[in-house]
């Protein structure tokens, strides 16, 4: 089987040619958001969904660049569709079980009704960790630990694999706990 590439490092197949999952994928500098995202649209990505805060700040303070319009533009230059959707989550925490099942059918339905979908938090790890954890639970390809590892198995070739994901106890509780099919 042919490896599939991915749009930019630190990002990563959780469903081959239809589910990629990985870190913000936005940039204070602006040609490095602007690789970034030509990335996505050129792996066929048609939806993001954003499990960000609004008002985020990285580790030095500052607030996160909005990579959205960004994004708008360059699709609509090539004619593109694109679909933003902010679905968020504090950051190191989990939302509730309605919350999760709401981000779990979104990413369902895009699935369904575009080619390809990405799904990010600030770095990749705790929240769509657990998002991409319980995605994997909920459709029978990994419950409770199985899913963590085969979530640490799809993150392999990220240069920052061996750090976990999820990224905090109670995210990682929480994939634990997810039942199939919810």
């Amino acid at each position: 089987m042919k490896k599939q590439t991915v749009p930019f490092p630190r990002s990563y197949w959780v469903v081959p040619g239809k589910f990629l999952a990985g870190y913000y994928p936005g940039s204070r500098n602006p040609s490095t958001a602007q690789r970034k995202l030509e990335g996505l649209l050129d792996h066929g990505v048609r939806q993001v969904i954003n499990l960000m805060e609004e008002h985020e700040r990285n580790f030095s303070g500052e607030t996160f660049v909005p990579y959205e319009q960004q994004l708008e533009n360059i699709a609509a230059k090539g004619d593109i569709p694109i679909k933003l959707v902010h679905m968020p989550i504090r950051d190191t925490d989990v939302p509730t079980v309605e919350g999760m099942v709401a981000i779990l059918d979104e990413i369902d339905r895009a699935i369904k009704q575009n080619p390809r979908v990405y799904l990010h938090c600030w770095g990749g790890r705790g929240r769509t960790g657990t998002a991409v954890g319980c995605y994997l639970a909920r459709h029978g390809m990994g419950v409770g630990e199985a899913a963590l590892d085969l979530l640490s198995t799809l993150r392999q070739n990220d240069p920052i694999s061996h750090l976990p994901s999820p990224e905090t106890e109670i995210q990682a509780q929480f994939v634990r706990s997810w039942v199939e099919g919810t």
